[in-house]
């Protein structure tokens, strides 16, 4: 065998074991997913699945595997709201047809609040790409099922693996907020909640959610 031959193929099986190696690497993104049930602590099940997710914010958002809904008072009013991760390319496509307004409490604790801009801010962690919170401000009898909620909200670029919804002690009272448990593991936890008028990001340590 000559040599310009031998080394072509050696080039060609270094090639294909690669590409099979590839291949077997299991898939880091997000599953989409139909429904998503969680038992919330008043005991009833809460089953969310994607039509409705359609119909509050439109189709571009799309339920994953990690996507469980929590039901509590998070605007402090005493309604029931929803709140709950998903995913999507393009946040900002519906916010006019299905009335939610996009912000980014994250880039805003960092002095870039604009979300037009910061949408087209990537994850680096492809566990992190276009997931979203999406948040139902409650209204009525029916709460966040309602026809038309008191208010609906898309919050982009929140480092996160999962969240969660607890009460935080905020300037001498409690209050229902967003935990994320975020991707990178150096940064920390972090938390989301509602200050009255809009949502606000705070590294869990840091002054101000206390």
């Amino acid at each position: 065998m000559s040599h310009p031959r031998f080394i072509y193929l050696a080039a060609l099986l270094v090639t294909s074991l690669l590409v099979s190696a590839v291949a077997q690497q299991p898939s880091v993104l997000p599953t989409p997913v139909e429904h998503a049930i969680a038992q919330p602590s008043g005991g009833t099940a809460v089953n969310v699945d994607n039509d409705f997710i359609h119909k509050q914010f439109g189709e571009e958002f799309t339920l994953i595997t990690i996507s469980t809904p929590y039901v509590r008072d998070v605007d402090g009013d005493g309604v029931d709201d929803l709140v709950i991760v998903a995913q999507s390319k393009k946040p900002l496509l519906d916010q006019a047809e299905h009335s939610y307004k996009v912000v980014d409490p994250y880039y805003g604790f960092y002095g870039y609040g604009d979300p037009k801009l910061t949408a087209t801010f990537g994850a680096e962690d492809p566990r992190e790409r276009n997931l979203v919170v999406l948040v139902i401000h409650g209204a009525g009898p029916e709460a966040w099922r309602a026809e038309t909620p008191k208010a609906k909200f898309v919050i982009i670029n929140l480092p996160l693996k999962k969240i969660f919804v607890k009460r935080l002690q905020l300037h001498k009272k409690q209050v229902n907020a967003i935990f994320a448990v975020e991707a990178d593991a150096s940064a920390g936890d972090s938390v989301v909640f509602w200050d009255g008028k809009q949502y606000k990001y705070q590294p869990i340590g840091t002054g101000g959610a206390d």
